[in-house]
């Protein structure tokens, strides 16, 4: 629902602009920044501190006369000024991206589909292969949407912005998330040909009670080490970390309580159409 009011707040990388990140040899504040490139009718879409010595700038595409120009003015109020990173995306460049990021989003979860179907092709009856792969896009298009909802949510009232490394972040998380609900899909796999007495969903639960605690603990080692780099790490990974420890969190739970579950669903249903 976030995503369909507000949409996403892109970064350069998607909406086309320039990144500046500037070094200066005192503490200086990104408000103090700001005000200089507004007197000097420079439009910018957000200023913050990396450091106590270095602000990032992003603005709409800025051309190298009017940087250079701004590099004087900023010599001249600030003293001594360097360039830490400055990146310039045209338009043409940032659609592009736009397209290639989905499709890469896309083709990552057909790709899943298509492996999970193929590698549980030898499942006991009554159990498809068909539906283990379904089953799994399921809980994978969950965790896409649940880490762009939040990060919808936070571009609206705390204008984070989205760049190359969400992407980046989101095509892990699919990687996680399928890792822990093949865990518990190749547990039922095993207790489908160990207790042919037991009923499609006992066995679904009894896996899920096998899997469960090993599956939370890896998940907690990976959560704990995401917190730490949220916490103390750069600036610019920020978005980055946030959006996988997010997306963990959630591919925990939905490999767990959302595919496994599924997957009983899918089998009522093939029970009550035949």
């Amino acid at each position: 629902m976030a995503f369909f009011l507000w949409g996403l707040k892109l970064g350069i990388d998607f909406s086309g602009g320039t990144l500046w990140e500037i070094g200066f040899e005192s503490k200086i504040s990104a408000n103090q920044v700001k005000e200089l490139f507004t007197e000097k009718n420079v439009e910018i879409a957000s200023a913050a501190n990396t450091s106590d010595q270095s602000v990032i700038v992003r603005m709409k595409v800025t051309d190298e006369e009017k940087i250079n120009e701004l590099k004087g003015k900023l010599a001249e109020s600030f003293s001594k000024t360097y360039d830490i990173r400055l990146e310039t995306v045209g338009p043409t460049i940032s659609k592009e991206l736009t397209r290639n990021a989905l499709l890469a989003v896309a083709i990552s979860i057909l790709g899943i589909m298509l492996y999970v179907t193929w590698a549980f092709r030898k499942l006991p009856k009554p159990a498809s292969s068909i539906a283990f792969g379904v089953c799994t896009v399921v809980a994978l298009v969950h965790d896409v949407v649940v880490v762009v909802g939040i990060f919808a949510i936070l571009g609206h009232f705390f204008a984070v912005e989205i760049d190359s490394l969400f992407i980046t972040a989101l095509l892990t998380v699919l990687g996680f998330s399928v890792h822990d609900t093949i865990v518990v899909f190749d547990r039922i796999r095993e207790n489908l040909a160990k207790h042919d007495d037991f009923s499609f969903s006992e066995v679904v639960n009894y896996s899920i009670v096998q899997t469960l605690g090993r599956s939370m603990n890896t998940s907690l080692t990976v959560v704990f080490v995401l917190l730490a780099l949220l916490l103390f790490g750069g600036q610019s990974i920020k978005t980055f970390v946030l959006a996988l420890l997010i997306g963990v969190v959630s591919g925990t739970y939905s490999s767990i309580f959302n595919a496994a579950p599924l997957l009983v669903v899918w089998q009522k249903f093939r029970r009550g159409k035949s």
